[in-house]
């Protein structure tokens, strides 16, 4: 087992987040692994603590401390059956980027219990890509677009395009009860916090960070309504929260959601949350063309709102 490591992060790795860092110069560490050094104050950067999250910055030193792999897992590759259903989802693709309508379930990322996710799938089923990483998050019971980037230049260009609120990302969620049509605006702020089995949650909070989602409502049901939401910050839960919050919790939300509303939800046939990020609009790193890509609904989804007789095509 190796002493403790000083690296100093180059041009290339500038933009990345501490755990996808730390991932590429701990090669067999699994992502839980990962996690746990963070969390206990192992790793380092700049000699302060440090989260997972991070994004590093060029010139960081980061404390990289000897880690014991021989009785840790190899990691698993995804299975070659899911591949095709990846294939099947993607939106846009060329040299330097993929753009994934992401399946309902499915992790972005292996870890907590998950032995892989989507980045695996793609890392797998492209593996002449140098680099694939992501460029944004997507709770897994979330469905809907996803950008991953091929290049670091890529990365980093799409980062700063998410940091400037020039990513727009809208998303499509069926609340309990009739949002009023007046609410356009929701601003409150948000602070994660652990329950005692040590599950992580969000909440309303005055000390929470500020957070901003944009309300429309698309479409009435008689219990119901089909909200279009626009995030300008991107918090961790920020839309199912927020809805909780405002007494329309999510249908399918597991964390934030009405029991009684989700039975109703799974008489219709749709078991997974009603969240899906139906739009992603950003600036081409190489081209400067603006891209705009339109994620269908997932079939569950889509029959719970036709056996409404709302029709996702005819909605604006």
């Amino acid at each position: 087992m190796a002493g403790v490591r000083f690296i100093e992060v180059g041009t290339e790795e500038a933009g990345q987040r501490l755990d996808n860092f730390l991932l590429k110069h701990l090669r067999k560490a699994p992502r839980p692994l990962i996690y746990r050094i963070v969390r206990k104050g192992e790793v380092r950067v700049n000699k302060g603590r440090a989260q997972v999250s991070q994004r590093l910055q060029t010139g960081d030193v980061v404390r990289v401390p000897p880690v014991k792999l021989a009785d840790t897992p190899e990691r698993v590759t995804p299975p070659v059956a899911q591949v095709p259903r990846i294939e099947q989802a993607i939106l846009f693709e060329d040299d330097d980027l993929i753009v994934i309508n992401k399946p309902p379930g499915m992790a972005v990322h292996g870890g907590s219990g998950v032995s892989w996710g989507l980045i695996e799938l793609v890392r797998n089923a492209r593996p002449l890509a140098k680099r694939v990483e992501l460029v944004h998050r997507l709770d897994r019971d979330t469905s809907g677009a996803i950008i991953l980037a091929k290049k670091m230049s890529v990365l980093r260009d799409l980062h700063q395009q998410v940091r400037d609120h020039q990513v727009t990302k809208i998303y499509w969620a069926l609340v309990k009860g009739q949002w009023p049509k007046a609410r356009t605006k929701v601003e409150q702020p948000l602070r994660k916090f652990n329950l005692p089995s040590g599950e992580r949650r969000v909440e309303v909070h005055p000390a929470g960070k500020p957070s901003l989602s944009f309300v429309r409502v698309l479409a009435d049901l008689p219990n119901a309504s089909l909200l279009e939401v626009k995030l300008a910050t991107g918090r961790t839960h920020q839309i199912r929260v927020h809805c909780a919050a405002n007494g329309h919790p999510i249908a399918g939300d597991d964390k934030y959601g009405d029991a009684g509303f989700d039975r109703w939800q799974r008489q219709q046939g749709m078991t997974s949350l009603a969240l899906h990020a139906r739009l992603v609009s950003f600036r081409h790193p190489k081209t400067g063309e603006q891209v705009t890509l339109t994620a269908p609904l997932y079939p569950d989804f889509d029959k719970l709102l036709m056996s409404q007789r709302i029709n996702q095509k005819d909605v604006t």
